[in-house]
C-alpha cells in the first residue's frame, strides 16, 4: 500500500475506532446504570466495550501473520492501561480507593491471567492446559460478579461470612454523586446503536492494522515498537478516557474493575484463546523482558492500591514512571 494512501487510512481508521469505542462504552455504562447493575459488573461491561480496539487490532495482526505486532499490542496496552487508567486517574483525582475484598478478587484474577499468558508465550504450558486453567480462574469470578447474592443465599451459614463481605463489595452501587441517567433513547435503540458501534470498531481496527503494517514497512519501524509503543497506546485511549471519568467521580471499584478486566480480556481473548488455533512465534529477548515487566507492574499496582488510603499521588507517579521505564526498555531493546 502506498504511503500516500496508508497514512490517511490510518488516521481515518483510528478516528472511527476510537469514536465508536467511546460511544460503545458510554452506552453500555448507561444501560448498566439504567438496570441498576453493581459497580463491579459495570466495570466489566465497560472493559468489554472499550477493549474492542485493542483486541480487534491484535487479532487482525495475528491473522496477517504479524505475531509480534499482535502480542505487542496486547502487552503494551496492558502496561499502558495500568499507568493511564489507574495511575493517571489517581494523580488527577488525588487517589483511588476501593474495598479490599474487591481489590483482592479483581487483582488476583487480573494477575493470574497475566501470568498464565506469560507462561503460555514462554511455552511452559500447552495451549490446552492454559485455556483450561484460565476458564477455572475466570468462571468463578464471573459467577460472583453476576450472581453473587444468589450464590450467597445457597451457602451454608458457616461459609457465608467471607463470601458475604466479598459479595457486598462487588455489588456496591454507584454513589449519590453519580448523575441520574437521563438518556431519552429506549433500551432497544441503545442496543441497536451498540451493534453499530461494534461493527465500526472492527472495521476501523482492520483498516488501522493494514495501514500501520504498511507504514511500518515503508518507514522501517520495528514491529515491536509498532505494536507496543504506537498501536497499543492509541487503541487504549477509550479505556483511559473512561477510567479517568470514573476516577474523578470517585468510583474506585468500577475503575479498578474496568482496568483489570480490560487487561484480562486482552490476554484471554487475544492470546490465550487464539493459541488453540495459532502457533505463536518464539519470543524475542525484548518480548520476554516486556512480559516480565508487565507482571511486575501488575504486582506493583496491587501493592500500591492495597494501602490503607488506597493509591495516592506518590504511588500514582511511581506507576507512571514504571510505564516509561517499560517504554524505554522497548526502545533500547
Amino acid at each position: 500500500m502506498a504511503t500516500l494512501l496508508a497514512a490517511p487510512l490510518f488516521l481515518v481508521s483510528l478516528a472511527v475506532t476510537l469514536g465508536a469505542a467511546r460511544l460503545f462504552a458510554r452506552r453500555l455504562d448507561r444501560l448498566g446504570v439504567r438496570f441498576g447493575f453493581p459497580e463491579a459488573l459495570i466495570g466489566l461491561l465497560t472493559a468489554v466495550a472499550a477493549d474492542g480496539p485493542n483486541v480487534s487490532s491484535a487479532l487482525f495482526a495475528l491473522a496477517k501473520g504479524a505475531h509480534d505486532v499482535g502480542v505487542g499490542v496486547l502487552v503494551g496496552s496492558n502496561a499502558f492501561q495500568l499507568a493511564a487508567m489507574i495511575g493517571l486517574s489517581a494523580l488527577l483525582a488525588g487517589g483511588v480507593r476501593l474495598a479490599r475484598e474487591t481489590l483482592a478478587l479483581e487483582g488476583l484474577v487480573g494477575l493470574l491471567v497475566t501470568v498464565l499468558a506469560a507462561v503460555l508465550l514462554f511455552r511452559w504450558l500447552s495451549p490446552a492446559e492454559t485455556v483450561a486453567i484460565t476458564v477455572c480462574v475466570i468462571a468463578p469470578y464471573l459467577a460472583l460478579v453476576i450472581a453473587g447474592p444468589q450464590i450467597l443465599d445457597r451457602l451454608h451459614p458457616r461459609a457465608r461470612s467471607p463470601v458475604e463481605r466479598l459479595s457486598r463489595a462487588l455489588h456496591e452501587h454507584p454513589g449519590p454523586e453519580r448523575a441520574v441517567e437521563t438518556s431519552p433513547n429506549p433500551t432497544h435503540h441503545l442496543l441497536g446503536l451498540i451493534v453499530v458501534d461494534a461493527a465500526l470498531i472492527i472495521a476501523g481496527s482492520f483498516g488501522m492494522v493494514e495501514a500501520a503494517l504498511s507504514l511500518g514497512h515503508d518507514w522501517h519501524i520495528a514491529n515491536t515498537v509498532l505494536g507496543v509503543l504506537i498501536l497499543a497506546p492509541l487503541t487504549s485511549l477509550p479505556n483511559a478516557a473512561t477510567a479517568i471519568r470514573l476516577g474523578l467521580a470517585g468510583r474506585g471499584a468500577a475503575l479498578v474493575g474496568e482496568t483489570f478486566n480490560s487487561n484480562s480480556i486482552n490476554l484471554a481473548v487475544g492470546v490465550i484463546g487464539p493459541s488453540l488455533f495459532v502457533t505463536f512465534a518464539a519470543l524475542s529477548s525484548v518480548a520476554k523482558q516486556q512480559l516480565g515487566w508487565l507482571v511486575a507492574m501488575t504486582v506493583a499496582t496491587l501493592v500500591l492500591l492495597g494501602g490503607k488510603r488506597g493509591m495516592r499521588r506518590p504511588g500514582a507517579a511511581l506507576l507512571i514512571i514504571l510505564y516509561f521505564a517499560f517504554a524505554a526498555g522497548t526502545l533500547v531493546g
